[in-house]
């Protein structure tokens, strides 16, 4: 047993026992170890050569110096020994120009020194890169060139009679020329750089030019020694004269020998050239499309930012760079763009621009190479924007692409301030690290449900979000246009409270008194606020909120205060303080804000100022309003409870018929579905709602309603078309039911999707009260009246994804026109797609819309689209309208926090949230919107952001005339044709479907009444049958609305539904006539040609007047105050 043990093999030491340093210290007595030693390079002496003079950078690199520096010596030898020489004692060379120039012992002695180094280093080089084949390093055209300039001064050692025979040395110059570009690419290589092959090229190009025009010289030089000898220079000369086929004939070469070498060195030269500089353009040419680099000297010097999609088109390069630099302090940066795709034409021919060639640096690259990101510096960069793009059919795969480029340059430029826009919910929690992200489906779908209850929202935010200077509209005629344009020049600003003089003073002041007098006195809108130690911003936080010096103040104005210059009234210089209340025109407020550039008087734009009615006069003493308190009183602030809803005290909802009762709570959504969203506090459903009884066309064992009609619902529907439920489609849900919004004013939502939700989906809204879905379209008119389209007030409808990557907008189909009393919100993909929403041929009131489009555009505007009729009643949206917001946050860092807590995305413990209400007959007391500021500010601490106005306007339309001359027509064609058979008549109806029976009698019996009164007096003739030919359009459109109005109805009959409810189209109430906003089409029946058109007035005048039906939107607190 010992003897077994002793003849065992030993283990490795412990440096070789791999096993063991995984293993611990076991031991594994049996296994046979072998030491094995492996070499990275071989030890031989050839391998260490070769490591020195090629393998190793530097040291290759010092070599190939010296090999040069060599090349330049001969060279720089062989002229000093030509211009040395004295040509008088080589005139008996005559043809013997293989005799030496002159024999100067030193110079020879350098050249055979210079000679036996060149000769060793190619034969040790030749050594060391053999790989088999001697003859193809042999016959090199370098290796000859060696030889032929060392091996004869090697000879002339041993031979010294033939010391003075001719070296052509010049030609080392090409030698030289090779070794520089060895150099130069060993240069690249050892500094680690990317090497240019525009540079290369460059190089090579210059050095070939050189070389053919030195050894023409000195070849040429040297012939003519046996002709008419001529000097160094004038050989100089006359190569440069031939090159640039100048040619003037005063030096020319004598004899054949130089003649046939000129001949010669053109020929290369013709042939050598065009190659190099074919090669330089093609280069050239793929830099222009690639963009070259953006330069590291101009990366430390200047300031730049980088601009990264994958598209780049038109629209959106321009809607970047037009709002990036309306900053003034913006003026020095420039945009490098870094897309992977090459430069459309239209691109091409923008950026071929002054204003932005030498702006705007195009560089074609992917960001997910580090060598693209290089060329575009990002590491010095002050900003990267990472767009999405929206017109790909997966958008969840052009997130992805968001999200690797997002990764890359965090990755290379990790201190690169980043902003990016992802599109889809679900993906934004992959980019938090992002310093601003705006999710293209959460503000869509956050704004488009705003918009149902808060009218034109979107329109709000989006001119809220564009920076604007307020000229557009100005040389209008239409004083609307001209109001609306001033106002849309409002825009968020921010300042310390120490450092303003709009809020300096409220020092110590509740909140909402500093707004009311900042508004009072400046016309500045203070709807923000945020404390020195807390990062977050409180939208209107109330009376609770106290300012204090550190403060920033967040407000809506014209310009910002810094750029503000103040002009009071000669009261304000005298010292007259400010009265509380409006009474007396003395009184009115003063303010004036003046831009930075042009003076703008707000009161110049605003409408005429009001005076309010005499205080002892016939009309009475206008109703007094309460004081705005400098700090509201503890006893009149409602306790802020977010689980109690003041406006109601009873917590279970019975709808109308009596059917069913839920019990609502207030809580926080269960279920969400995407990691990242914002926790809103709602209405919801103390027990979760099964998913058979959330699907509104189909009865289940719970309930067995089949329609809208049967649930009974207090309040109008809200339908959304949508393709899909996607998660985004959350986000229109939670700003519906969120806890400010009161119970009873809570509307039914209906989702008309294409595609049945997945299980996931509906498990997040089963939560939420009165939200149901149908599968169905928009397209077809059963699926609108089954999902009770008879019973709303708003139809949202999404664009397609589909259709995004055909570059087409999805438009709302006709069976919608059939409801009157609706209100379409679309969404475009395109905003220039929004002149096609009310579209009506031979309008001149468009054609008038859209020239002023056109002249705003050339002007510069970034809003040109602003007054197209849709837009400005918020009834079209297009997402890519807040692609500003993200380029605007880099100046407002603080924008995309606000767009948030206007769209109810965050909601802020003490912040407020946006609302709306309606001014009826029994408001219109309060008059101005000053006083309107006063009221609401006194009563429940409400702060108006504007009014959504609608009011009447006449259109003036050819199309009325031309089908005025229709009606005519076709009544006269019925009363001569009275007569006929009924086969006559019936041909005449199918020519005239709209006009039926009884339609057609109605209109020969006006007929016969126009053809009685004209003998009554020719002088009223003409005003009597413009009337008459009213009365016959306003029939016309009634038997068409009529025959729609049946179709509707036959088709309720077929579905089963109650037709009790549809309102018939011929019988239109005033309050429908104002809901017809979106439509544009002809609404009252007495005066067919009047419309109604609605828009946005963002912080208007104090002294603005109220109209009927104004909806102001305010910012309205959590904790409201008790009237």
């Amino acid at each position: 047993m010992e003897q077994q043990e002793s003849e065992e093999v030993p283990p490795l030491p412990p440096r070789f026992r791999f096993r063991d340093l995984l293993l611990g210290d076991q031991s594994f007595q049996n296994d046979d170890r072998v030491q094995v030693e492996f070499y990275v390079n071989e030890n031989t002496f050839k391998e260490r050569l070769k490591l020195f003079f090629i393998k190793n950078q530097r040291s290759s690199l010092r070599i190939r110096v010296f090999n040069f520096s060599l090349k330049l010596l001969t060279c720089l030898l062989y002229t000093i020994r030509v211009v040395t020489d004295n040509p008088g004692q080589g005139l008996f060379l005559k043809w013997s120009f293989c005799s030496s120039l002159c024999s100067y012992s030193l110079f020879w002695f350098v050249q055979v020194i210079v000679a036996i180094i060149s000769f060793l280093e190619t034969m040790l080089l030749m050594y060391l890169s053999y790989k088999g084949n001697i003859w193809e390093q042999i016959f090199q055209v370098s290796f000859l060139l060696e030889m032929i300039n060392t091996v004869p001064f090697i000879i002339t050692i041993f031979w010294p009679s033939i010391r003075n025979i001719f070296i052509p040395v010049f030609l080392n110059c090409w030698l030289a020329k090779c070794a520089l570009e060895n150099m130069i690419n060993d240069v690249h290589r050892a500094i680690q750089r990317t090497n240019s092959a525009m540079f290369n090229q460059v190089l090579i190009l210059i050095c070939t030019l050189l070389c053919l025009v030195f050894t023409g010289t000195c070849g040429i030089q040297h012939l003519e020694r046996a002709g008419k000898n001529l000097s160094l220079f004038n050989s100089f000369y006359f190569c440069i004269v031939t090159f640039s086929t100048v040619g003037f004939g005063d030096v020319t070469p004598r004899i054949w020998p130089s003649q046939l070498l000129v001949v010669i060195m053109i020929c290369v030269a013709l042939v050598v050239l065009p190659l190099q500089f074919e090669e330089l353009m093609y280069l050239w040419m793929e830099r222009q499309k690639s963009g070259g680099n953006y330069s590291r000297h101009r990366a430390q010097t200047e300031k730049h930012v980088v601009l990264c999609v994958s598209t780049l088109k038109i629209d959106l390069l321009m809607d970047f760079l037009n709002e990036f630099y309306a900053h003034p302090r913006l003026q020095d940066y420039y945009v490098v763009i870094l897309c992977p795709s090459e430069m459309d034409l239209q691109v091409r021919r923008v950026l071929q621009i002054p204003l932005w060639s030498q702006r705007v640096i195009y560089l074609q690259g992917s960001v997910l190479k580090d060598q693209d990101l290089l060329r575009a510096k990002m590491d010095d960069a002050e900003a990267c924007f990472i767009l999405s793009s929206r017109n790909e059919m997966d958008r969840m795969a052009a997130d992805h692409q968001t999200i690797l480029r997002a990764w890359a340059v965090k990755d290379f430029a990790p201190n690169c301030p980043l902003y990016v826009q992802i599109l889809k919910p679900e993906n934004k929690f992959h980019v938090k690290f992002a310093d601003h992200v705006v999710c293209e489906e959460e503000f869509k779908y956050a704004m488009l449900a705003l918009n149902c209850v808060c009218p034109a929202t979107s329109t709000l935010v989006t001119l809220l979000v564009h920076t604007s200077r307020g000229r557009e509209g100005q040389q209008s005629p239409e004083h609307w246009q001209r109001m609306y344009g001033c106002c849309s020049g409002n825009e968020v600003y921010h300042i310390r409270v120490c450092d303003s003089k709009f809020f300096g003073e409220y020092n110590g002041k509740s909140f909402t008194y500093a707004s009311f007098h900042a508004h009072k006195k400046y016309g500045v809108c203070l709807i923000g606020i945020k404390r020195e130690d807390n990062k977050s911003i409180l939208l209107n936080p109330g009376p609770r909120h106290i300012m204090a010096a550190t403060d920033t103040c967040y407000y809506i104005n014209i310009t910002k205060e810094e750029n503000s210059a103040f002009i009071f009234n000669q009261e304000e210089k005298k010292g007259r303080p400010a009265g509380g209340r409006y009474d007396g025109p003395s009184q009115l407020p003063v303010h004036s804000i003046i831009a930075s550039t042009v003076a703008m008087d707000l009161q110049n734009t605003s409408p005429p100022r009001l005076v309010p009615p005499a205080l002892n006069g016939t009309e009475g003493r206008r109703p007094s309003i309460a004081p705005v308190q400098e700090i509201a009183d503890s006893s009149s602030i409602l306790p802020c409870d977010l689980l109690s809803d003041q406006s109601e005290d009873d917590s279970v909802f019975t709808d109308e018929k009596g059917h069913s009762s839920t019990e609502y709570v207030k809580g926080y959504p269960p279920n969400s579905p995407y990691i990242g969203s914002s926790p809103t506090l709602c209405h919801l459903l103390a027990e979760k709602a099964p998913f058979c009884c959330l699907r509104l066309d189909q009865g289940c064992r719970h309930n067995s309603f089949e329609d809208a009609k049967a649930y009974g619902f207090k309040n109008k529907l809200i339908i959304v078309s949508a393709e899909t439920a996607g998660n985004g489609l959350y986000n229109f849900i939670v700003p519906l039911r969120a806890y400010y919004r009161p119970r009873k004013e809570l509307n039914p939502i209906v989702l008309l999707l294409d595609n049945s939700p997945e299980n996931h989906f509906l498990e997040a809204i089963c939560c939420f009260p009165m939200v149901y879905y149908m599968a169905g379209t928009i397209d077809n008119l059963d699926s609108l009246l089954q999902c009770g389209i008879i019973y709303a007030d708003n139809l949202v409808v999404v664009d397609k994804e589909s259709t995004m990557s055909a570059e087409e907008d999805y438009m709302p189909a006709l069976e919608t026109m059939l409801f009157p009393s609706l209100s379409i919100i679309t969404e475009l993909t395109h905003p220039s797609n929004m002149r096609f929403m009310q579209f009506r041929a031979k309008d001149c009131y468009s054609l008038a819309l859209s020239k002023l489009e056109k002249k705003e555009r050339d002007k510069g505007s970034n809003l040109a689209f602003m007054f197209r009729l849709p837009f400005a009643a918020g009834r079209v949206f297009s997402i890519s309208m807040l692609d500003t917001l993200l380029y605007q946050s880099f100046v407002k860092d603080y924008m995309i926090l606000i767009a948030r807590l206007l769209l109810g995305l965050d909601t802020t413990p003490g912040s407020g949230y946006l609302c709306a209400m309606k001014v009826t007959e029994e408001d219109l007391w309060i008059s101005t919107y000053g006083r309107l500021f006063q009221k609401l500010c006194s009563s429940s601490a409400e702060i108006p952001i504007g009014i959504y106005r609608t009011e009447s306007h006449i259109f003036p339309t050819s199309e009325v005339r031309s089908e005025l001359s229709q009606v005519s027509v076709s009544v006269d064609d019925c009363e001569d044709t009275k007569d006929k058979g009924d086969e006559s008549r019936s041909n005449d109806q199918s020519d005239h479907p709209l006009l039926r029976k009884k339609s057609m009698q109605w209109a020969r019996r006006l007929s016969k009444k126009s053809m009685r009164r004209q003998g009554v007096g020719r002088d009223s003739s003409k005003d009597h049958g413009q009337r008459i030919a009213q009365q016959r359009l306003n029939l016309y459109r009634r038997s068409e609305r009529e025959e729609l109005s049946e179709l509707v109805r036959n088709r309720m009959r077929h579905l089963g539904l109650p037709t009790s409810g549809y309102e018939d189209l011929t019988n239109l109430t005033a309050s429908d006539v104002m809901n017809r906003v979106n439509l544009g089409y002809l609404q009252d029946e007495q005066n067919d040609h009047q419309n109604t058109l609605s828009y946005v007035l963002i912080n208007p005048s104090p002294d603005t007047r109220l109209e009927l039906n104004d909806v102001p939107q305010q910012a309205s607190p959590t904790a409201k105050v008790s009237d």
